[in-house]
């Protein structure tokens, strides 16, 4: 049969390659193994016409394959990734629709509520399954690396708040504050007056209900809130995993929103994950379509130095840039492992096929991060055209605790 030959000349190549610690089972009771280990990884086909997903196995058509039922696979997250990774990258070629493409895609206010609101309105009881007890959906900050992690992010909120040096009174805008903890830090630990904003009802209920619990009510207001929509001024702002909702086109006027609601010696933080390609081209092999259908509508990550020129188109100049792509894979790891680990109360809260989603997403971003596909930097920066005096001689103080 053509199936069979098919099967065997792709089977054939893969070995030629490298041994992979996969197995292969057929819905014949056929058998294919990639090396002479106890396989890591148990790919079930049910059926002949799930072939196609692996006869061109794209990450996007891996995804779907797994995500949708057609495929059946066993092993832990980060085994089924690194197989996943290394059946397409044996079979295609980084070209054609499988390159780093950049996609600019058409942004308003109504899909990015959209976009926002199906990422983040899982439940609440969802994302506590598995990130800190602080909830805070963004990468940590290890100092020696052995923290755990709620150590870690509260570590990350402190770097942040005090690169920016904020002072006891400032007022600060958090853009896209998440459940709170960023706003609830700052004024808690320096004294600030704090506004946080977010498109995401849920993250916005229980931010309020957080902060009411704290008795932080009268320092902080949490606003179910476009950034383009707020107004007044601020001595310190936050974007922390906001700007890749923004799209690539609209990163300009992003920053420029940022800088007019900036004070003239205030100080604002972008910490954003970045392509690494320097076109802003998506993940290889299909990784992108998966993410962008199932995980993050609309979502778009521009190079760094795209980053550093829509920030001085919008008015913005750069003062310090901090590379986090270690923090962050290890982030990613930490997040898959509590996945894995609360397993059966992900499925009770987000159904069986959410969980398989954001299983292979969280562990592919570990993957991504780790390959050097993306990355994610900390931009300090302040309105152009200051004077130089107000600048530190230094990076000391951002150290000092």
């Amino acid at each position: 049969m053509i199936w069979e030959k098919q099967l065997e000349q792709w089977a054939t190549n893969i070995r030629d390659q490298a041994a992979l610690p996969l197995r292969l089972d057929l819905w014949n009771g056929q058998r294919l193994q990639f090396s002479t280990g106890t396989p890591q990884v148990i790919i079930r086909v049910p059926h002949v016409s799930a072939l196609k997903y692996l006869l061109q196995p794209s990450l996007d058509s891996l995804g779907d394959a797994y995500v949708n039922g057609k495929i059946e696979v066993d092993g832990k997250a980060k085994a089924i990734i690194a197989v996943a990774n290394a059946l397409a990258s044996r079979t295609l070629k980084m070209e054609g629709k499988f390159a780093r493409i950049a996609h600019r895609l058409w942004h308003n206010k109504k899909k990015d509520a959209e976009a926002i609101q199906y990422h983040y309105d899982v439940s609440n009881d969802f994302y506590r399954c598995w990130l800190d007890e602080n909830m805070v959906y963004s990468c940590a900050y290890f100092e020696s690396g052995d923290e755990d992690l709620g150590t870690a992010q509260l570590k990350k909120i402190d770097h942040i708040l005090t690169k920016i040096q904020v002072r006891p009174g400032d007022t600060l805008l958090d853009i896209g504050c998440g459940w709170g903890a960023l706003v609830m830090r700052a004024a808690s630990k320096f004294g600030a007056k704090c506004v946080g904003i977010t498109l995401s009802k849920n993250q916005a209920e229980l931010a309020q209900q957080r902060i009411d619990e704290a008795g932080l009510s009268d320092r902080i207001e949490i606003r179910l809130q476009d950034y383009r929509d707020v107004t007044g001024q601020f001595d310190r702002i936050t974007s922390v995993g906001m700007f890749e909702h923004v799209g690539l086109n609209n990163l300009p006027a992003y920053f420029s929103t940022m800088s007019k609601l900036l004070k003239d010696d205030g100080i604002a933080m972008n910490h954003g994950i970045t392509s690494t390609d320097s076109e802003s081209g998506d993940t290889p092999y299909g990784g992108g379509d998966f993410i962008e259908k199932y995980v993050f509508p609309y979502g778009e990550l521009p190079h760094l130095s795209l980053a550093l020129k829509s920030m001085q188109q919008g008015g913005l100049e750069v003062l310090d840039v901090e590379n986090l792509r270690r923090h962050y894979a290890k982030t990613c790891g930490m997040w898959a492992d509590n996945f894995e680990t609360h397993a059966d109360q992900v499925k009770e809260f987000a159904g069986d096929k959410r969980f398989r989603i954001w299983r292979v997403y969280l562990a592919g971003c570990q993957y991504a991060f780790q390959q050097d596909w993306i990355s994610l930097y900390q931009v300090v920066c302040r309105k152009a055209g200051r004077d130089t005096e107000s600048l530190p001689w230094s990076r000391k103080y951002k150290y000092q605790t």
